[in-house]
């Protein structure tokens, strides 16, 4: 029963995606003669990391139906925080952009070796909501496995500082200035809610980050950064936002922010 639910739910995100990016998907339309490039999503499946195994996968296939230039791979690993395992993370050598929504894992030394190799080549990154301790294992990290704490400050170029109540959810607006940025085209930017709590990380680390969006919990003064770009000491592209609560994946403006990002990772300067 279990099973059929968790099916029947992403169809529904499946076609509810399909059907929201109708108008906007040609924001960043292919080129002809365009080569394809090659998106890997990295997600892992934890009651704390909002739901990503059922969202993740049903938007993927929503960007590799829809978009000619793009190659979708999501991989989805097993174990404990303490000790866990993506599948065929080797195909990672091949990948034009990684996308991460996984949650406090520590890898094998290999595997964790491949992703750090991967972002000092210069090549982009896109982090959604838990990225911002995607690899800071709290847990005893088992023997060959290893975390990764300076993920978050030196690539997201951030620190997590915690959150505010979920009951409070986010008010999401756009950064002054910041309107005219190609990661926010075609997004109705009023009256945008999220369900999800907002992230405490100000201030960002990076002086020279890009915030696109700010959140405020309804009811609060407080004000945090909730999507910002970056470059790493690599020269590697950076995108992240704090959003991705689960009702975010049916909110036409977060599902266009996420395409937006990915074509702007993926374009050169």
């Amino acid at each position: 029963m279990k099973t059929t639910l968790h099916l029947l739910t992403s169809l529904y995100i499946f076609c509810l995606l399909f059907s929201t990016t109708t108008l906007h998907a040609e924001a960043f339309p292919p080129e002809k003669g365009f080569e394809q490039k090659h998106v890997v999503f990295l997600i892992s499946e934890d009651p704390l990391n909002y739901e990503a195994h059922l969202t993740v996968p049903p938007f993927a296939e929503m960007l590799d139906e829809k978009y000619e230039n793009l190659k979708i791979t999501v991989l989805k690993g097993e174990g404990t925080h303490g000790a866990y395992r993506f599948p065929n993370l080797e195909i990672l050598k091949e990948a034009d952009l990684l996308v991460v929504f996984c949650r406090r894992l520590a890898l094998p030394f290999d595997q964790m070796t491949s992703i750090k190799n991967y972002l000092r080549s210069g090549k982009p990154l896109v982090g959604l909501r838990t990225a911002n301790h995607g690899f800071s294992v709290r847990d005893e990290v088992e023997p060959g496995f290893e975390g990764w704490w300076g993920f978050v400050p030196d690539i997201l170029g951030c620190e997590n500082n915690g959150y505010f109540p979920e009951k409070l959810g986010t008010i999401v607006t756009a950064f002054p200035d910041a309107e005219g940025h190609p990661i926010l085209a075609d997004i109705d930017l009023k009256n945008w809610k999220s369900k999800g709590q907002v992230y405490k990380v100000k201030p960002i680390i990076d002086p020279n980050a890009v915030v696109l969006l700010n959140g405020k919990p309804r009811g609060k003064s407080d004000i945090e950064p909730i999507a910002w770009t970056r470059n790493t000491a690599y020269g590697g592209k950076v995108f992240y936002t704090s959003l991705g609560y689960p009702t975010d994946f049916k909110q036409a403006p977060f599902i266009q922010l996420v395409i937006n990002s990915i074509h702007w990772a993926l374009e050169k300067e």
